[in-house]
């Protein structure tokens, strides 16, 4: 497994952005497509976007398509989520994941390795 550290929550405005990082160990972070996830208070942990091995194909939850922009260096072995236009429905922990030879899915239980999360608040 892979071990994931996310960093860059806060809290914002909304009409603010934030951009998240997660960071991981290991010298095969090239093997895993990576994930974002949300949870807010008393709901599921939902999917936010999703990214393959190669950074060639994106995938983006409904709610946040054309908002969020999910990229990865993996040369730095961190993948980021870029996060514009924020509204207060996007207050939630952000957990990042990754899915050992996965091609970037949405669904939550794909994924083998889960962050510790980070706090994103959006005030109105």
């Amino acid at each position: 497994q892979v071990q994931l550290v996310e960093s860059g929550g806060g809290l914002v405005q909304a009409g603010g952005s934030l951009r998240l990082s997660c960071a991981a160990s290991g010298r095969t972070f090239k093997s895993y497509a990576m994930g974002w996830f949300r949870q807010a208070p008393g709901k599921e942990r939902e999917f936010v976007a999703a990214i393959s091995w190669s950074g060639s194909n994106t995938v983006y939850a409904d709610s946040v398509k054309g908002r969020f922009t999910i990229s990865r260096d993996n040369a730095k072995n961190t993948v980021y989520l870029q996060m514009n236009s924020l509204k207060p429905e996007d207050t939630a922990v952000y957990y990042c994941a990754a899915d050992f030879l996965g091609g970037g899915s949405p669904t939550l239980r794909e994924y083998d390795s889960w962050g510790q999360g980070t706090q994103v608040t959006v005030s109105s």
